[in-house]
């Protein structure tokens, strides 16, 4: 019988990795006998994780990719599949690093905190979800989906999804995460848990990070508060076959009331194919 718990010769992936809990993520990985792959937009910063995570006796490899451009985030699935044989797991952490009070948009015209919250975590899980699944089928065990989201959630405006009027950034956070769990709760109804789980959680409340201090908060715990709740969800036995949750750290929790509105989940979801539709056709 597997392991359920041991990532020994299991592949990983986790994006945002240079800095904050990503950083804290792969260092904790490091050792457990995975493959780590470590995304990035800082070739710098990507190079300086890499090397202390190998320095651990790790083997890992670096994704460098701007997440706000939905084009790279399509070319960044096609590196990965064509170069990596395998993927057991896909973390999706990073977010969008942007002054907060200033309306950003992405390369292709979407605010920014959804693009990169939200709709690139989407677009990359459409496309590495062949690779997951026939990881799924190789190694016998679920391959494992997680969406780091938060416990500050809002619903989007779908008359103004781009917050083109009253712009806040804190509240465009918020509404990229509850999407962010939505989509959790739809792909963990659509796809098989023997093949792969989808869940999402809230890591810790006000982390030390970049990210944090930017709104104007002030962090009220360590990164390493927020490690092990999402290492749980990479590596926990009892949560196989566990799927389209949403964690508050260790405890299944209920999200936002409007994730559990059908009429707002389909709205949400058609607005995310519609955005997303011209990068996730499948990969040649």
């Amino acid at each position: 019988m597997n392991d359920d718990s041991s990532l020994n010769g299991r592949t990983v992936l986790v994006t945002g990795a240079t800095q904050g809990l990503g950083r804290a993520l792969a260092l904790d990985l490091a050792g457990e006998g995975a493959t780590l792959l470590l995304h990035g937009r800082n070739p710098e910063r990507l190079e300086q994780v890499l090397a202390e995570v190998r320095a651990l006796g790790t083997e890992a490899r670096g994704y460098l990719a701007d997440l706000s451009d939905l084009a790279r985030v399509r070319a960044l699935a096609r590196r990965i599949t064509r170069a990596e044989p395998e993927l057991n797991v896909l973390v999706h952490n990073a977010i969008a690093r942007n002054d907060p009070q200033l309306r950003q948009l992405s390369a292709q015209g979407h605010e920014l905190q959804l693009a990169v919250n939200h709709l690139a975590p989407w677009t990359l899980t459409r496309l590495l979800l062949p690779l997951l699944r026939v990881s799924a089928k190789r190694s016998g065990r679920a391959s494992r989906v997680v969406n780091v989201a938060s416990m500050g959630q809002a619903p989007l405006d779908l008359a103004d999804p781009m917050m083109e009027h009253g712009y806040e950034g804190l509240e465009a956070y918020c509404r990229s995460k509850l999407a962010l769990i939505m989509s959790t709760f739809d792909l963990g109804a659509e796809l098989p848990a023997h093949e792969v789980t989808v869940n999402s959680l809230h890591p810790a409340h006000l982390m030390d990070t970049e990210g944090v201090r930017a709104f104007g908060l002030v962090p009220a715990v360590s990164v390493a508060e927020g490690v092990r709740p999402t290492v749980r969800l990479v590596t926990d036995p009892e949560l196989a076959g566990v799927t389209g949750r949403y964690f508050d750290r260790f405890t299944e929790a209920r999200a936002h009331d409007w994730a559990y509105d059908p009429t707002a989940r389909a709205r949400v979801a058609a607005l995310t194919e519609r955005l997303t539709a011209p990068f996730t056709a499948p990969l040649d």
